[in-house]
């Protein structure tokens, strides 16, 4: 199984834990993953293939 990693802190994601993933705002082609601390911290991301910086 592969684990996913956080798009703001680029750590992997474990199956169980509080994490989200969204297709990027801009261009919806790219799945966001983001976990539960980068999230309440409001850390921000940056779509790898269009380069949109959100939240």
């Amino acid at each position: 199984m592969s684990m996913e990693q956080c798009a703001c802190c680029g750590r992997r994601i474990t199956p169980y834990e509080n994490a989200i993933k969204f297709p990027c705002p801009n261009c919806g082609d790219v799945v966001i993953w983001r976990c539960e601390k980068c999230r309440e911290a409001g850390h921000s991301y940056t779509c790898i293939k269009c380069d949109f910086i959100g939240p």
